[in-house]
């Protein structure tokens, strides 16, 4: 235990739990706060650990004649979790479990659309994240909120808690990769007698927190750039573009040659594995990266504008002028990797001599897209094709033709359209760092 108890409120709760936090601050973990009370302990974390802050919302799901007791949990983005040995023993059925589940999840949403003001979650797939609550008495909600964290793609999942009860503490440790506490003690009782004023957090206070985690972000993003050449950046953003705000990832290694833009292909999107894999190997040679949804979550839905590459190429232009006047380390030189539909968005709006792109590669690119501005774009251009893409293979030794710039066809024998065949990606990743590498920085003709 550090210090005495109890604490004074919920924010020194969070001032002392952070301290006994700081060596995650250089794994760039992301916060999540337990609603209500645990969100402005949550606050206090992130902001110290200058660390992203969320929500996680989970709901117990219990059981229909005895409700206290748990056999499963439910969160976001379809998060699912049963205890098979508590369902059987009970004897729930499976259209029982459904009725709880539906109940559950209207909740959830409710309130994740309450606290978010509608905002999208932060991905947590291959995140480190802190769960974060105001204390922890049977442990019932954190052990439900740690299991929905893994099924959502945690890579390393963080329990802290300003004080948690002795036994409780004991049993939960098998569970995570970590617990961090302030204080465990044996005579537990309730979580609001370690603290003088428990009042109760608010539906509004849980908003305004999270609203005011974003404007500090927002601030820090902006101001990236500014602390002189060389500085790495590695942080969630929010890329404005046309009227709209994108969720994305700006990563910038120290001394980057330069930047290069994702633009994901139709049914993919900024959290693809393929293009995570490729950025990380750009990320290898000194290339910074902004992996980011071209779509917001509503837009989307809607088939037709996942094809529209006019509105693609738009958000991708002005996400181009947005990193240009954020102007970290490197975005003096531009360049996009396109794959699919995205990489027709890529060549339109590398065609528009405003944004001054330096280079551009296309994955398995439906480039007869954007056979129209071809002629316009000067940037030079790798088109990597498999070889069992045949139709695709076609029109990008067509489209080659059409370029201004310099350009080059290159085949991966075996590959197809999304590359998953073994060793297919690697070559792409290769030739695609290879590709900025030569052509980022150095001026077009």
């Amino acid at each position: 235990m550090t210090g005495s108890l109890p604490f004074r409120d919920r924010r020194e709760a969070g001032e002392r739990l952070a301290a006994c936090l700081t060596h995650l601050e250089s794994e760039h973990p992301l916060v999540l706060g337990l609603p209500r009370g645990g969100v402005p302990v949550a606050a206090i974390v992130a902001a110290r650990l200058r660390a992203p802050l969320d929500i996680l919302v989970v709901r117990k799901l219990g059981v229909p004649v005895q409700p206290e007791l748990a056999m499963g949990a439910i969160g976001e983005e379809g998060a699912r979790v049963l205890e098979p040995n508590v369902i059987r023993l009970v004897g729930v059925t499976p259209e029982q479990i459904a009725t709880v589940e539906a109940r559950e999840r209207v909740e959830i949403e409710r309130r994740a659309a309450r606290y978010r003001g509608g905002r999208t979650p932060i991905p947590l797939s291959g995140r480190v994240v802190v769960i974060v609550d105001d204390g922890i008495a049977t442990g019932s909600t954190a052990l439900a909120a740690v299991q929905v964290a893994r099924h959502r793609g945690a890579a390393l999942v963080v329990l802290a808690a300003p004080v948690a009860a002795a036994e409780t503490a004991r049993a939960l440790r098998s569970v995570v990769d970590e617990l961090v506490c302030v204080a465990t003690p044996e005579d537990f009782g309730a979580v609001g007698r370690f603290y003088r004023d428990f009042s109760q957090t608010s539906d509004d206070e849980v908003a305004s927190l999270l609203a005011t985690a974003r404007a500090s972000a927002g601030h820090a993003d902006a101001s990236a750039g500014s602390d002189g050449p060389g500085e790495a950046v590695d942080r969630d953003v929010e890329v404005r573009s046309g009227g709209a705000t994108l969720d994305g990832r700006l990563t910038i290694p120290t001394h980057a040659s330069g930047v290069v833009l994702f633009a994901h292909g139709s049914g993919s999107s900024a959290r693809s594995p393929r293009n995570r894999f490729v950025a990380d190997r750009l990320h290898d040679a000194g290339i910074g990266t902004l992996l980011f949804d071209l779509l917001t979550p509503h837009e989307a839905d809607d088939r037709a504008n996942v094809f529209d590459i006019d509105l693609l190429a738009r958000r991708l232009g002005g996400a181009t002028r947005w990193l240009r006047d954020l102007g970290p380390a490197g975005a003096d030189s531009l360049g996009y990797f396109g794959a699919s539909t995205g990489a027709a968005a890529a060549l339109q709006a590398a065609a528009d001599p405003t944004l001054q792109i330096d280079a551009v590669v296309s994955r398995g690119g439906r480039v007869d897209l954007a056979m129209d501005f071809l002629d316009a774009v000067r940037a030079p251009t790798l088109m990597i094709v498999g070889s069992a893409d045949t139709e695709v293979l076609q029109l990008n030794r067509v489209a080659a033709r059409r370029l201004r710039g310099p350009s080059e066809v290159v085949v991966v024998p075996g590959a197809s359209h999304l590359f998953e065949e073994p060793g297919a990606l690697d070559t792409v990743a290769d030739l695609a760092s290879r590709w900025f590498d030569t052509f980022l920085g150095v001026p077009t003709s």
